[in-house]
Protein backbone atom coordinates (compact mmCIF):
# COMPACT_ATOMS: atom_id res chain seq x y z
CA UNK A 1 0.00 0.00 0.00
CA UNK A 2 1.46 3.33 -1.39
CA UNK A 3 1.22 6.61 0.97
CA UNK A 4 0.11 9.70 -0.37
CA UNK A 5 2.72 12.29 -0.12
CA UNK A 6 0.33 14.66 1.32
CA UNK A 7 -0.83 12.63 4.38
CA UNK A 8 -0.64 14.32 7.56
CA UNK A 9 2.03 12.78 9.51
CA UNK A 10 0.51 11.14 13.27
CA UNK A 11 0.89 13.97 16.05
CA UNK A 12 3.23 13.12 18.68
CA UNK A 13 2.02 11.13 21.53
CA UNK A 14 0.68 13.98 24.38
CA UNK A 15 3.78 14.78 27.27
CA UNK A 16 2.36 12.97 30.75
CA UNK A 17 1.24 15.00 33.26
CA UNK A 18 4.48 15.79 35.92
CA UNK A 19 4.44 13.61 39.18
CA UNK A 20 6.43 15.12 41.39
CA UNK A 21 7.60 12.22 42.99
CA UNK A 22 8.26 9.74 39.81
CA UNK A 23 10.49 7.27 39.95
CA UNK A 24 12.37 9.24 37.15
CA UNK A 25 12.76 12.32 39.38
CA UNK A 26 13.03 10.39 42.82
CA UNK A 27 16.98 10.01 42.05
CA UNK A 28 17.07 13.86 41.98
CA UNK A 29 15.39 14.24 45.42
CA UNK A 30 18.29 15.70 47.27
CA UNK A 31 18.38 16.79 51.46
CA UNK A 32 17.76 20.41 50.27
CA UNK A 33 14.49 19.65 50.06
CA UNK A 34 13.98 19.16 54.18
CA UNK A 35 14.62 22.78 54.05
CA UNK A 36 10.71 23.31 52.80
CA UNK A 37 9.85 21.80 56.48
CA UNK A 38 11.87 23.95 58.58
CA UNK A 39 10.57 26.69 56.44
CA UNK A 40 6.97 25.92 57.25
CA UNK A 41 7.23 24.63 60.68
CA UNK A 42 9.03 27.31 61.62
CA UNK A 43 5.38 29.45 61.15
CA UNK A 44 3.70 27.64 63.64
CA UNK A 45 6.56 27.78 66.42
CA UNK A 46 7.56 31.48 66.00
CA UNK A 47 3.82 32.51 66.16
CA UNK A 48 3.36 30.59 69.07
CA UNK A 49 6.11 32.25 70.96
CA UNK A 50 5.33 35.61 70.11
CA UNK A 51 4.27 37.51 73.20
CA UNK A 52 1.36 39.23 71.46
CA UNK A 53 -1.93 36.77 70.60
CA UNK A 54 -1.75 34.78 67.18
CA UNK A 55 -4.84 32.76 66.73
CA UNK A 56 -4.27 29.13 67.06
CA UNK A 57 -5.72 27.46 64.18
CA UNK A 58 -4.00 28.54 61.67
CA UNK A 59 -0.78 27.90 63.21
CA UNK A 60 -2.08 24.16 64.16
CA UNK A 61 -3.02 24.46 60.57
CA UNK A 62 0.42 25.35 59.13
CA UNK A 63 2.15 22.45 61.69
CA UNK A 64 -0.02 19.77 59.96
CA UNK A 65 1.11 20.84 56.54
CA UNK A 66 5.13 20.32 57.98
CA UNK A 67 4.13 17.20 59.92
CA UNK A 68 2.49 15.61 56.22
CA UNK A 69 5.29 17.48 54.63
CA UNK A 70 8.31 15.66 56.37
CA UNK A 71 6.28 12.25 56.38
CA UNK A 72 6.35 12.30 52.91
CA UNK A 73 9.89 13.69 52.43
CA UNK A 74 11.12 11.10 54.56
CA UNK A 75 9.61 8.09 53.08
CA UNK A 76 10.82 9.97 49.38
CA UNK A 77 14.24 10.09 50.40
CA UNK A 78 14.36 6.59 52.04
CA UNK A 79 13.18 5.44 48.69
CA UNK A 80 15.98 7.83 46.92
CA UNK A 81 18.43 5.24 49.50
CA UNK A 82 17.03 2.41 48.38
CA UNK A 83 16.52 2.57 44.60
CA UNK A 84 19.41 4.88 44.15
CA UNK A 85 22.17 4.42 46.36
CA UNK A 86 25.00 5.56 43.86
CA UNK A 87 23.25 9.15 43.59
CA UNK A 88 22.69 9.17 47.09
CA UNK A 89 26.61 8.77 47.74
CA UNK A 90 27.35 11.01 45.30
CA UNK A 91 24.98 13.64 47.52
CA UNK A 92 27.48 12.45 50.53
CA UNK A 93 30.96 13.53 48.35
CA UNK A 94 29.45 16.57 47.03
CA UNK A 95 30.31 19.82 48.87
CA UNK A 96 27.11 21.47 47.38
CA UNK A 97 24.89 19.46 48.98
CA UNK A 98 26.21 17.13 51.55
CA UNK A 99 25.86 20.11 54.26
CA UNK A 100 22.39 19.81 53.13
CA UNK A 101 21.94 16.69 55.81
CA UNK A 102 21.73 19.14 58.77
CA UNK A 103 18.24 20.22 57.00
CA UNK A 104 16.91 16.61 57.96
CA UNK A 105 17.78 17.04 61.74
CA UNK A 106 16.79 20.42 61.85
CA UNK A 107 12.98 19.56 60.17
CA UNK A 108 12.59 17.03 62.53
CA UNK A 109 13.53 19.16 65.96
CA UNK A 110 10.96 21.93 63.99
CA UNK A 111 7.89 19.63 63.75
CA UNK A 112 8.25 18.07 66.98
CA UNK A 113 9.08 21.50 68.92
CA UNK A 114 5.60 22.83 67.28
CA UNK A 115 3.84 19.85 68.29
CA UNK A 116 4.46 20.52 71.91
CA UNK A 117 4.57 24.18 71.54
CA UNK A 118 0.80 24.22 69.35
CA UNK A 119 -0.50 21.52 71.87
CA UNK A 120 -1.74 19.16 69.35
CA UNK A 121 -3.49 15.99 70.16
CA UNK A 122 0.17 13.40 71.53
CA UNK A 123 2.06 16.59 71.02
CA UNK A 124 4.84 15.25 73.70
CA UNK A 125 4.99 12.04 72.44
CA UNK A 126 5.63 13.53 68.61
CA UNK A 127 8.64 15.86 70.53
CA UNK A 128 10.21 13.73 72.57
CA UNK A 129 10.54 11.15 69.25
CA UNK A 130 11.81 13.71 67.04
CA UNK A 131 13.69 15.89 69.25
CA UNK A 132 15.60 12.55 69.90
CA UNK A 133 15.58 11.15 66.77
CA UNK A 134 16.37 14.97 65.47
CA UNK A 135 19.26 15.12 67.82
CA UNK A 136 21.11 11.98 66.94
CA UNK A 137 20.56 12.80 63.02
CA UNK A 138 22.17 16.45 63.88
CA UNK A 139 25.13 15.06 66.10
CA UNK A 140 26.38 12.86 63.40
CA UNK A 141 25.88 15.24 60.55
CA UNK A 142 27.82 17.69 62.64
CA UNK A 143 30.51 15.56 62.55
CA UNK A 144 30.12 13.79 59.53
CA UNK A 145 29.91 16.70 57.22
CA UNK A 146 33.14 18.27 58.04
CA UNK A 147 35.36 15.38 58.12
CA UNK A 148 34.21 14.59 54.76
CA UNK A 149 35.10 18.28 53.84
CA UNK A 150 38.54 17.72 55.04
CA UNK A 151 38.71 13.89 53.93
CA UNK A 152 36.99 13.36 51.05
CA UNK A 153 35.48 16.83 49.26
CA UNK A 154 37.48 18.93 46.63
CA UNK A 155 36.85 22.38 47.96
CA UNK A 156 38.74 24.91 45.79
CA UNK A 157 39.29 28.74 46.83
CA UNK A 158 36.73 30.75 47.36
CA UNK A 159 33.75 28.43 47.32
CA UNK A 160 32.81 28.58 51.38
CA UNK A 161 29.42 29.74 51.84
CA UNK A 162 26.23 30.39 54.47
CA UNK A 163 25.50 26.59 53.17
CA UNK A 164 28.54 25.30 55.46
CA UNK A 165 26.45 26.24 58.35
CA UNK A 166 23.80 24.00 58.20
CA UNK A 167 25.22 21.10 59.73
CA UNK A 168 27.06 22.88 62.68
CA UNK A 169 23.71 24.95 63.83
CA UNK A 170 21.61 21.08 64.05
CA UNK A 171 22.84 21.17 67.40
CA UNK A 172 21.98 24.53 67.78
CA UNK A 173 18.59 23.57 67.28
CA UNK A 174 18.42 20.77 69.83
CA UNK A 175 19.37 22.84 72.27
CA UNK A 176 16.48 25.63 71.93
CA UNK A 177 13.89 23.09 71.52
CA UNK A 178 15.10 20.81 74.19
CA UNK A 179 14.40 22.99 77.71
CA UNK A 180 10.83 23.01 76.63
CA UNK A 181 10.92 19.37 77.50
CA UNK A 182 12.51 19.46 80.50
CA UNK A 183 9.13 21.25 81.88
CA UNK A 184 7.25 17.23 82.09
CA UNK A 185 10.30 15.86 83.88
CA UNK A 186 10.96 15.39 87.23
CA UNK A 187 13.97 17.16 89.13
CA UNK A 188 16.68 15.22 89.49
CA UNK A 189 19.53 13.67 87.34
CA UNK A 190 17.63 13.15 83.94
CA UNK A 191 16.10 16.78 84.15
CA UNK A 192 19.50 18.20 85.01
CA UNK A 193 21.57 15.90 82.25
CA UNK A 194 18.80 17.51 79.83
CA UNK A 195 19.41 20.83 80.35
CA UNK A 196 23.04 20.50 80.72
CA UNK A 197 23.09 18.59 77.17
CA UNK A 198 21.12 21.56 75.66
CA UNK A 199 23.82 24.03 77.04
CA UNK A 200 26.94 21.94 75.75
CA UNK A 201 25.36 21.63 72.35
CA UNK A 202 24.65 25.37 72.37
CA UNK A 203 28.98 25.80 72.90
CA UNK A 204 29.82 23.27 70.54
CA UNK A 205 27.26 24.63 68.13
CA UNK A 206 28.54 28.43 68.46
CA UNK A 207 32.58 27.75 68.66
CA UNK A 208 32.24 26.06 65.13
CA UNK A 209 30.10 29.12 64.28
CA UNK A 210 32.98 31.32 64.93
CA UNK A 211 35.27 29.20 63.12
CA UNK A 212 33.59 29.22 60.05
CA UNK A 213 31.52 32.48 59.84
CA UNK A 214 35.17 34.34 59.34
CA UNK A 215 35.71 31.84 56.10
CA UNK A 216 32.54 32.80 54.97
CA UNK A 217 32.90 36.06 55.03
CA UNK A 218 36.75 36.13 54.13
CA UNK A 219 34.81 34.43 51.14
CA UNK A 220 32.56 37.41 50.32
CA UNK A 221 35.42 40.09 51.05
CA UNK A 222 37.89 39.03 48.59
CA UNK A 223 36.06 36.99 46.05
CA UNK A 224 33.15 39.11 45.51
CA UNK A 225 29.51 38.41 45.76
CA UNK A 226 27.95 34.83 45.52
CA UNK A 227 26.66 33.48 42.58
CA UNK A 228 23.11 35.00 42.02
CA UNK A 229 20.82 31.72 42.98
CA UNK A 230 23.16 31.31 46.05
CA UNK A 231 22.39 34.90 47.40
CA UNK A 232 19.33 33.98 49.56
CA UNK A 233 21.97 31.88 51.88
CA UNK A 234 23.19 34.72 53.36
CA UNK A 235 20.03 34.67 55.32
CA UNK A 236 21.31 31.35 56.46
CA UNK A 237 24.21 33.19 58.92
CA UNK A 238 21.11 34.77 61.11
CA UNK A 239 20.26 30.79 62.26
CA UNK A 240 22.77 29.90 64.65
CA UNK A 241 22.57 33.81 65.76
CA UNK A 242 18.54 33.60 66.33
CA UNK A 243 18.96 30.46 67.75
CA UNK A 244 21.64 30.39 69.90
CA UNK A 245 19.37 33.46 71.67
CA UNK A 246 16.21 31.08 71.86
CA UNK A 247 18.46 28.80 73.34
CA UNK A 248 19.58 30.83 76.20
CA UNK A 249 15.97 32.53 76.15
CA UNK A 250 14.43 28.78 76.58
CA UNK A 251 17.01 27.55 79.33
CA UNK A 252 16.42 30.34 81.48
CA UNK A 253 12.36 29.86 81.62
CA UNK A 254 13.62 26.29 82.59
CA UNK A 255 16.13 27.33 84.87
CA UNK A 256 15.91 30.77 85.79
CA UNK A 257 18.47 31.11 88.42
CA UNK A 258 21.41 29.80 86.29
CA UNK A 259 20.48 31.45 82.54
CA UNK A 260 18.39 34.29 83.15
CA UNK A 261 21.53 36.92 83.21
CA UNK A 262 23.31 35.47 80.75
CA UNK A 263 20.42 35.40 78.20
CA UNK A 264 20.49 38.97 78.02
CA UNK A 265 23.50 39.76 78.21
CA UNK A 266 23.96 37.30 75.07
CA UNK A 267 20.89 37.71 73.34
CA UNK A 268 20.70 41.45 72.84
CA UNK A 269 24.19 42.05 70.87
CA UNK A 270 23.79 38.99 69.33
CA UNK A 271 20.29 40.10 68.03
CA UNK A 272 21.70 43.19 67.32
CA UNK A 273 24.58 41.75 64.85
CA UNK A 274 21.49 39.41 63.48
CA UNK A 275 19.85 42.64 62.26
CA UNK A 276 22.90 44.43 60.99
CA UNK A 277 23.55 40.93 58.88
CA UNK A 278 19.88 41.41 58.03
CA UNK A 279 20.26 44.51 56.53
CA UNK A 280 23.40 43.55 54.39
CA UNK A 281 21.56 40.02 53.33
CA UNK A 282 18.66 42.24 52.52
CA UNK A 283 20.72 44.61 50.00
CA UNK A 284 22.57 41.81 48.57
CA UNK A 285 19.06 39.99 47.65
CA UNK A 286 18.29 43.49 46.08
CA UNK A 287 20.92 43.63 44.39
CA UNK A 288 20.91 40.23 42.81
CA UNK A 289 17.31 40.59 42.24
CA UNK A 290 18.31 43.38 39.69
CA UNK A 291 20.83 41.00 38.00
CA UNK A 292 18.66 39.01 37.44
CA UNK A 293 18.04 36.36 40.25
CA UNK A 294 15.40 34.19 39.69
CA UNK A 295 13.35 31.82 41.81
CA UNK A 296 15.43 28.51 43.56
CA UNK A 297 14.88 26.22 46.52
CA UNK A 298 17.45 28.72 48.03
CA UNK A 299 14.59 31.04 48.51
CA UNK A 300 13.50 28.85 51.57
CA UNK A 301 16.54 30.40 53.20
CA UNK A 302 14.17 33.37 53.64
CA UNK A 303 12.69 31.56 56.34
CA UNK A 304 13.34 29.06 58.52
CA UNK A 305 16.88 31.85 59.64
CA UNK A 306 14.44 34.65 60.17
CA UNK A 307 12.02 32.67 62.25
CA UNK A 308 14.83 32.05 64.97
CA UNK A 309 15.19 35.85 64.92
CA UNK A 310 11.46 35.90 65.72
CA UNK A 311 11.44 33.38 68.47
CA UNK A 312 15.13 35.09 70.00
CA UNK A 313 13.27 38.73 69.89
CA UNK A 314 10.32 37.52 71.68
CA UNK A 315 12.47 35.34 74.47
CA UNK A 316 14.40 38.42 74.79
CA UNK A 317 10.73 40.65 74.76
CA UNK A 318 9.70 38.32 77.65
CA UNK A 319 12.89 38.44 79.73
CA UNK A 320 13.36 42.24 79.46
CA UNK A 321 9.54 43.19 79.50
CA UNK A 322 10.79 46.02 76.78
CA UNK A 323 7.55 46.56 74.30
CA UNK A 324 10.37 47.47 71.57
CA UNK A 325 11.74 43.82 71.30
CA UNK A 326 7.95 43.03 70.95
CA UNK A 327 7.50 44.97 68.14
CA UNK A 328 10.18 43.81 66.55
CA UNK A 329 9.65 40.43 67.18
CA UNK A 330 6.07 41.09 65.47
CA UNK A 331 7.44 42.91 62.38
CA UNK A 332 9.79 39.76 61.62
CA UNK A 333 7.38 38.00 61.90
CA UNK A 334 5.44 39.48 59.36
CA UNK A 335 8.46 39.19 57.54
CA UNK A 336 8.53 35.49 58.13
CA UNK A 337 5.27 35.09 56.59
CA UNK A 338 5.20 36.72 53.36
CA UNK A 339 8.80 35.02 52.48
CA UNK A 340 7.00 31.72 53.45
CA UNK A 341 4.51 32.40 51.07
CA UNK A 342 6.35 33.56 48.19
CA UNK A 343 8.49 30.05 48.78
CA UNK A 344 5.71 28.37 49.14
CA UNK A 345 3.67 29.40 46.03
CA UNK A 346 6.68 29.09 43.76
CA UNK A 347 7.82 25.90 44.82
CA UNK A 348 4.53 24.07 44.46
CA UNK A 349 4.60 25.56 41.25
CA UNK A 350 7.81 23.94 40.29
CA UNK A 351 7.22 20.97 42.17
CA UNK A 352 4.31 19.85 40.12
CA UNK A 353 5.87 21.08 36.65
CA UNK A 354 8.92 18.52 37.92
CA UNK A 355 11.41 21.93 37.47
CA UNK A 356 12.72 21.92 41.29
CA UNK A 357 13.28 17.81 41.40
CA UNK A 358 16.58 18.58 41.25
CA UNK A 359 20.18 18.31 43.51
CA UNK A 360 21.43 22.10 44.96
CA UNK A 361 23.02 24.65 42.55
CA UNK A 362 26.71 25.56 43.61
Amino acid sequence: MTVSAHAVPEAPPAEPVPQPLAPARLRALGPNWYAAVMGTAIIGNAGAALPVHVPRAPLVAVWTLSAVMLAVLLVARTGHWTRHTDQARAHLLDPAVAPFYGCLSMAMLAVGAGALALQVPGGLGIDIVLWSAGTLVGLLAAIAVPYLMVTRHTIEPGTATPVWLLPIVAPMVSAAVGPPLAAHMPDGQARSALLLGCFAMFGASLLMTLVILPVVFSRLAHHGPLPLMLTPTLFLVLGPLGQSTTALGNLADAAPGTFSALAVLYGVPVIGFALLWLGLSVAMVVRATRQGMGFGMTWWAFTFPVGTCVTGAASLAKHTGLDALTWLSVALYAGLILAWAAAAVRTAGGLFSGALLGAPRR
